[in-house]
C-alpha cells in the first residue's frame, strides 16, 4: 500500500527516525556536484585560456552564456512544480552530468560558450529544487537552517574544484576534471531515484515525523488549489522583493566562482599550487555564512522578532559585512586581499541563503520552485551584466572598481528587501 493512502499509510516500520535529514543530506551532495561541475572551468581558466588563445573578453562571453542558461530557472522551476522533484530533478542532473563531460571536446571560445549555455539551463534546477524540497519536507522553524545546510553544498563544490583541477593537471590534462565531475553526478542520480519520494509517498516516513512536518507548515501556504500563473506571480510585490536583492547580490558569487582564480594568478601572482592551497578558503568562509545567516534569524526569533523581519535583519547584517570587499583591490599584501575575499564569501552566503529561503516563507507549496526560479533568473541576470562589463573593462581599469561595486550593491538590496516584502501574519513555529 502506498504511503499516501489513508489509515494504512504506515505499512512498514521506519528504518530511520529522521527521514527529512537523510533527504536533505542527499540533496547537499547534489549541490556539491552541481557547483563542482560549474566551478571547474573557472579554476581551469588560466590553462584553458592560454592553451586555446581565448581573451578575457571572450572568456566573459563564455561565462555569460552560462548565466544566460541559468536565467531559464522560472521555466525549470515550473517544470519541477509540475513533474515533481524525484523525476524532474533526476532528469536535470543526468543532463548536466553529460554536458559537463562534453567539455573535453570543446575547442575555442564558441564551443565552450555553447556548452556553458546548456550547462546553465540544466544546473539552474538546483535552487528551485532546493526550495521546493525544504518547503515540502521541513516545518517553518527548520527551513532557514535546512536552507543554510543545502547551500553549504554550493560552497563545498567550489572548494573541491581547485583540488580536482590541480589533480587533473598533475595526471596530464585539465579535461580529466570535467570527466570526474560528470561521472560523479550520474552516480548520484541512482541514489536519488532509489531513496527520494515526496513526504506523502515515502514509505519510511514515520507518523511522528510526518505530523511534525505537517503541523509546522503555514496553513495558507499548504492549501491545495490551482497554481498561480506566471503572470499572476509576476504581479506579486513579494516576488520582486526577493528577486531584486538577488540580482544585486549574486555578482559577488560570480566573481568568486569564475573570476577569482584569474585574479589571484594574474594580479596577485599565485601559481597553480598556491591556487589549490588557498583558492578554496573564500568558499569555506561561505560555508560558515550559510550557517551564520539562519543562526541570526533563529536568535532574533527567540527574542520575539517576526520571521520575515528576522530574515531582513540577517540580510542587512550580511550587506554591512560585504562592504569589506571594497578594500580587496587596495590591499598591498595578496594574503590580506585573500582574507578580504573570505569575508566577502562569508557575508554573501549570510545574506544569500536568507533571501533564497524567503520563497518558501511567502509562497504556496505548488509555487515555490517557480518563484525561486524567478529569483534565480534575477540573480543570474545580475551576474551576466556584471560579467560582460568586467570582461570588457578589466584589462583597462583593473579589478579594483569592480570590488568596490560588489561591496556596495547589497546595501541597496537590503533597502529593497525592507521596502517590497510584506510580512505574513503567521507563526513560524
Amino acid at each position: 500500500m502506498s504511503a499516501d493512502g489513508n489509515g494504512g499509510r504506515e505499512t512498514r516500520r521506519p528504518r530511520f527516525a529522521y527521514i527529512r535529514w537523510t533527504i536533505l543530506g542527499l540533496f547537499v551532495l547534489a549541490m556539491v556536484l552541481n557547483y563542482l561541475s560549474r566551478s571547474v572551468l573557472g579554476v581551469a581558466a588560466p590553462m584553458v585560456l592560454s592553451e586555446q588563445s581565448i581573451s578575457s573578453e571572450q572568456y566573459s562571453w563564455i561565462t555569460s552564456a552560462f548565466q544566460l542558461g541559468v536565467m531559464f530557472q522560472p521555466l525549470v522551476g515550473y517544470f519541477l512544480d509540475g513533474v515533481g522533484l524525484r523525476i524532474g530533478f533526476a532528469v536535470c542532473a543526468i543532463l548536466w552530468s553529460l554536458i559537463t563531460m562534453a567539455h573535453i571536446f570543446a575547442q575555442g571560445w564558441m564551443p565552450f560558450a555553447g556548452l556553458r549555455l546548456a550547462l546553465g539551463l540544466t544546473e539552474g534546477s538546483a535552487q528551485p529544487a532546493g526550495q521546493k524540497l525544504i518547503a515540502e519536507w521541513f516545518p517553518a522553524r527548520e527551513r532557514g537552517f535546512a536552507g543554510g545546510v543545502y547551500n553549504i553544498g554550493a560552497s563545498f563544490g567550489a572548494v573541491f574544484a581547485p583540488i580536482l583541477v590541480a589533480w587533473a593537471v598533475m595526471m596530464g590534462s585539465w579535461r580529466l576534471a570535467f570527466v570526474v565531475a560528470g561521472v560523479l553526478g550520474l552516480v548520484w542520480v541512482v541514489a536519488w531515484i532509489v531513496w527520494y519520494r515526496a513526504p506523502a509517498a515515502h514509505r519510511r516516513l514515520g507518523v511522528a515525523e510526518r505530523d511534525l512536518i505537517e503541523q509546522g507548515q503555514e496553513a495558507e501556504l499548504t492549501a491545495r488549489g490551482k497554481r498561480a500563473s506566471l503572470a499572476q506571480l509576476l504581479r506579486r510585490r513579494d516576488l520582486w522583493g526577493i528577486a531584486l536583492p538577488r540580482m544585486l547580490a549574486d555578482p559577488a558569487w560570480g566573481m568568486l566562482a569564475f573570476w577569482m582564480p584569474l585574479y589571484l594568478m594574474r594580479v596577485r601572482g599565485f601559481d597553480l599550487k598556491q591556487l589549490a592551497l588557498f583558492a578554496w578558503l573564500p568558499f569555506l568562509a561561505a560555508d560558515l555564512g550559510c550557517l551564520f545567516g539562519p543562526a541570526v534569524v533563529a536568535y532574533l526569533q527567540k527574542r520575539g522578532v517576526d520571521l520575515i523581519d528576522a530574515r531582513r535583519w540577517a540580510f542587512s547584517l550580511g550587506a554591512v559585512l560585504m562592504t569589506a570587499m571594497t578594500l580587496v583591490g587596495l590591499a598591498s599584501n595578496p594574503y590580506v586581499a585573500l582574507a578580504l575575499l573570505c569575508v566577502g564569501g562569508f557575508a554573501h552566503q549570510t545574506l544569500s541563503v536568507t533571501v533564497i529561503t524567503m520563497a518558501s516563507d511567502l509562497f504556496r507549496r505548488n509555487e515555490v520552485a517557480t518563484v525561486a526560479g524567478f529569483a534565480g533568473l534575477a540573480g543570474n541576470l545580475g551576474i551576466l551584466i556584471f560579467t560582460l562589463v568586467l570582461g570588457k573593462l578589466v584589462d583597462q581599469v583593473g579589478y579594483g572598481p569592480f570590488f568596490v561595486m560588489l561591496g556596495l550593491l547589497d546595501l541597496v538590496g537590503a533597502a529593497l528587501l525592507w521596502t517590497l516584502v510584506r510580512k505574513r501574519h503567521v507563526s513560524a513555529s
